[in-house]
């Protein structure tokens, strides 16, 4: 199954519109919006990914996403191009799909949680048999490094040890784009803006083969 995974685009996805090949699934692991209380902004991010050569689209908030808390029946009904995921599940073409937006406490913005058992109660919500994760933030210590320091949750990086999911999508640290394989599971910060909000990476594709789910299910 071919994954496409972006994250952070901003109010920007129209720059990254060719840069999409035809896949399965586009994942975009949420802050999709710039300024985060715009229906506008969720509007038109919705008509792109109806133009994308995607076959589904899958979508989480992000911290930029104020809307979808302060807005949620407005936020929520503005995606019809795509399944959002809250704390919630979907099985595509046989993949079992959870997808939340929170994220440990970062300034005043959406989705905010603080760290520990604030945070940890959504991650004990992801299913034993999840096959593919996506959240905002990443797990401590995994493509999570931000000016020198590991911006990741520990809670969530001990429910991915639990889980075992065999991919893991997320974004939020815009400086920790790339791919990484620890013990089964593929990581995969999909932020494609630098620090300075400005386009510097591209999509990440994934080829998804379900016999490399850890536990061999």
């Amino acid at each position: 199954m071919r994954i496409v995974a972006i994250s952070d685009t901003h109010g920007q996805h129209e720059a990254f519109t060719k840069a999409i090949p035809e896949c399965d699934l586009l994942i975009h692991s949420g802050d999709f919006m710039a300024l985060g209380e715009k229906l506008q902004e969720i509007v038109s991010f919705n008509e792109w990914l109806g133009r994308l050569p995607c076959r589904q689209a899958i979508v989480v908030a992000g911290n930029h996403e104020v809307a979808f808390e302060k807005k949620p029946q407005a936020a929520r009904g503005s995606i019809t191009n795509a399944i959002y995921l809250q704390d919630s599940g979907v099985t595509v073409n046989g993949l079992r799909i959870w997808g939340s937006p929170v994220q440990p406490r970062f300034y005043d913005w959406a989705f905010n949680r603080d760290r520990g058992d604030d945070i940890k109660r959504h991650w004990d919500l992801i299913p034993l048999d999840t096959d593919v994760l996506i959240t905002h933030g990443p797990p401590h210590g995994i493509l999570d490094r931000s000016g020198g320091t590991n911006c990741g949750c520990e809670q969530l990086l001990l429910a991915v040890r639990r889980v075992k999911p065999a991919l893991h999508i997320f974004g939020h640290i815009h400086a920790g784009h790339g791919s990484q394989n620890i013990g089964g599971t593929q990581f995969v910060n999909a932020a494609v803006v630098n620090e300075q909000y400005a386009p510097a990476y591209g999509p990440v594709t994934i080829d998804l083969d379900l016999g490399t789910r850890p536990d061999g299910a």
